[in-house]
């Protein structure tokens, strides 16, 4: 089977500029990421690319560069919303296609006004996964490319010229895919809410290796007027047992702070001076930042 390679490049050039004027840059602080049109008026980039605070502005296709609010953000899936005063441009048709290691993908991105283009394939694609920070992620998706500082919080697209998802970089500057389900999800969430809800014990936590139980968590500070204070839980309190089972990573704990595990109440067993404590604990609402 031959392949007219001046055709593959003729389609994939094709793709870049369909898609050109839904995609912009965003300036925060000195950093510069991608972002693209979610919906009217709405901008939708990577949270790990925007600076803490600060002013941040959009340059839109063309180059014109304009004031962006932001509208909320989710450090556990990466996505974070943008509000801009504009209604003229071309909000992103997002597809949740079937993609299979192999598959040839684009990942775009824009700089100045002009869009940017890599190709690659698709690595990884498995089932739903959880973040390092506990954030519910409907597909894992790892791209097989080079992707450009500028270019994280892009596009993902298939070589149909579907849009899947949003390109952000994971541990070891792996290229991550934030699927179209995630983003639509989370993105409305942060549309009406601002943020997404997380659950909070109101501890510091710390590893540690017990004696006969083999790991738990030092409780380092105690905020007084959290969960855990409300459990009679005392700052130097080792906890071996969460939820009926022995604790083992802190970060499988962390993660199990998800929103579906506010109001959830726990059995919680731990170590005080050598003796053996039984408490219940009421998961929380994290307090806004």
């Amino acid at each position: 089977m031959s392949i007219d390679l001046q055709d593959v490049s003729t389609a994939l050039a094709g793709i870049v500029q369909s898609l050109a004027p839904s995609l912009v840059s965003v300036i925060s602080h000195r950093m510069q990421a991608s972002g693209f049109v979610w919906r009217e008026g709405l901008i939708v980039t990577s949270d790990e690319s925007l600076a803490e605070d600060g002013d941040v502005s959009v340059t839109l296709p063309g180059g014109e560069s304009i004031v962006a609010h932001p509208v909320g953000r989710d450090p556990s899936t990466a996505i974070a919303v943008l509000r801009i005063d504009r209604s003229d441009l071309q909000p992103v048709a997002m597809a949740s296609p079937q993609l299979a290691p192999g598959a040839l993908v684009l990942a775009l991105g824009a700089e100045g006004g002009a869009p940017t283009a890599a190709l690659g394939v698709v690595s990884v694609s498995r089932e739903p996964w959880q973040s390092m920070r506990g954030g519910d992620i409907d597909a894992r998706i790892e791209l097989d490319t080079r992707l450009r500082s500028t270019a994280e919080g892009g596009l993902a697209v298939d070589a149909a010229g579907q849009a899947f998802g949003m390109t952000v970089f994971g541990p070891r500057r792996r290229v991550l895919v934030i699927p179209s389900v995630t983003i639509g999800r989370i993105a409305a969430k942060l549309e009406t809410d601002g943020r997404i809800p997380r659950g909070y014990v109101g501890l510091g936590l710390h590893p540690v290796s017990v004696e006969g139980n083999g790991s738990g968590v030092m409780v380092m500070s105690v905020d007084p007027e959290g969960p855990g204070a409300a459990a009679n839980i005392h700052q130097g309190d080792v906890l071996v047992s969460w939820d009926g089972k022995p604790i083992g990573k802190l970060q499988s704990l962390l993660r199990s702070l998800g929103p579906d595990s506010i109001g959830k109440l726990l059995e919680i067993e731990l170590r005080r001076g050598g003796q053996l404590h039984r408490t219940k604990l009421q998961i929380g609402e994290r307090p806004a930042a």
